[in-house]
């Protein structure tokens, strides 16, 4: 049991070095996050902020950080899995 509790944490670490990139309207917003579920990056397209139009770029921003955070979780999961099998279901706060 302390071998699989050893893979677990260095597993966790290596995910919280990762770095994800995602995008949300067909590229218009981009973001780079870590495993952490940091922003490390942001990049807006300048043809779509339109003062005029906030609630288009928050939208999009949003869309975009979720996604992100989304894909952090997914991957985690994924990995943990791979060592931990069906261990987890009873360790919640485990991620």
């Amino acid at each position: 049991m302390e071998q699989n509790k050893n893979e677990v944490e260095q597993l966790q670490a290596e995910l919280e070095e990762r770095e994800y990139e995602v995008s949300a309207g067909g590229g218009a917003v981009s973001l780079k996050i870590n495993g952490k579920k940091e922003i490390v990056e942001l990049n807006i397209a300048p043809e779509i902020v339109d003062p005029d139009d906030i609630e288009t770029l928050s939208d999009l921003l949003t869309a975009g950080v979720n996604e992100a955070i989304k894909k952090v979780n997914d991957t985690n999961n994924e990995e943990m899995n791979k060592i931990t099998g069906s261990l987890n279901l009873g360790m919640p706060g485990l991620f």
